[in-house]
């Protein structure tokens, strides 16, 4: 998988660079920016949007690299997406996650995680516009909406050992529903995405629980609200709530609250100094993430993201 991914995000990013290279009649920031996942949307959800400057008729791509770094860990994750005719939209992206901190599970039983040790997760896309029109539409209340999945694999490393002890499967496809609203007058977007998923810490902690967690599947909101500053800056603030299967697997165990999960939140800025180009800088509180390590403290910190788009 993780060959056939990055194969698969070369491809992809040299399609974006070598197609719908015309001006395009796209308004700035309408396509979103790349989400953590790869989807065009916000940073942490992907929108109804479909990426690229492409429009009706034309192929486009993107491509980008992202950054998060809280107190305890930090993601480094990198893709592209390939949007034909403002209807589809193929995303591929990769995830490295220093888990570091994890060592200290070694200290609770003989798992063997290494110290240093990264976690890895790559991600396949797909989003199909359905109904309405982001921009064309801005006149009336009809939203943009869109379905999508996004299927996970994740690499573990030296942590396979915890994953096996939670009960937690290495890969696991999350569906959603997107709808975004554009108020062009007012210069406000909003976005709801109802997501479908068992993911643990949106997958680097597997997906699923073993018997005395939540590994059933749980539909869980996500809502994004962006104010345009001028015509190439957005301010705006993202909120995603999260299963939180594994808690109860932590306390089964004697641990507490060890293993609890909780909702993701941002503020972000985005500017795009032209089509071709954006960058988004947000400060993130990611909640606790596996707390019986690092302190039970929240993990709060920046993200910063570059995109090309064509």
């Amino acid at each position: 998988m993780k060959k056939i991914a990055t194969s698969l995000i070369v491809c992809a990013a040299a399609l974006g660079c070598t197609v719908a290279r015309s001006e395009t009649g796209k308004l700035l920031l309408t396509g979103g920016v790349s989400s953590i996942d790869g989807a065009a949307g916000g940073g942490l959800t992907p929108w109804a949007v479909i990426g690229s400057n492409a429009t009706a008729g034309e192929v486009g791509g993107t491509g980008y690299l992202t950054r998060t770094v809280t107190q305890d860990y930090a993601l480094t994750g990198y893709g592209a997406a390939v949007g034909f005719q403002d209807r589809v939209e193929v995303s591929l992206a990769r995830q490295d996650f220093n888990a570091s901190p994890a060592v200290a599970l070694n200290g609770i039983a003989s798992f063997g995680v290494t110290p240093g040790q990264h976690v890895r997760m790559d991600v396949l896309g797909v989003k199909v516009k359905v109904a309405g029109d982001a921009v064309l539409d801005s006149d009336n209340w009809m939203p943009q909406i869109a379905v999508g999945l996004e299927h996970k694999s994740v690499s573990p490393g030296s942590l396979a050992s915890v994953l096996n002890y939670l009960g937690a499967n290495t890969t696991g496809t999350d569906f959603y529903v997107s709808a975004t609203k554009l108020f062009l007058a007012q210069g406000i977007l909003v976005n709801a995405t109802l997501r479908n998923t068992n993911a643990n810490q949106n997958g680097l902690l597997g997906f699923g629980a073993g018997a005395t967690g939540k590994n059933a599947r749980s539909w869980v909101p996500e809502i994004s609200l962006a104010y345009l500053l001028s015509r190439n800056v957005a301010l705006g603030i993202e909120y995603r709530v999260k299963p939180n299967n594994l808690e109860n697997v932590g306390r089964g165990a004697g641990l507490g609250d060890a293993l609890a999960e909780d909702d993701w939140k941002d503020i972000f800025v985005a500017w795009a100094p032209n089509k071709n180009t954006s960058v988004t800088f947000a400060y993130v509180d990611l909640g606790r993430v596996v707390p019986g390590i690092t302190g039970n403290r929240s993990q709060r910190g920046f993200y910063l993201s570059a995109q090309l788009a064509f």
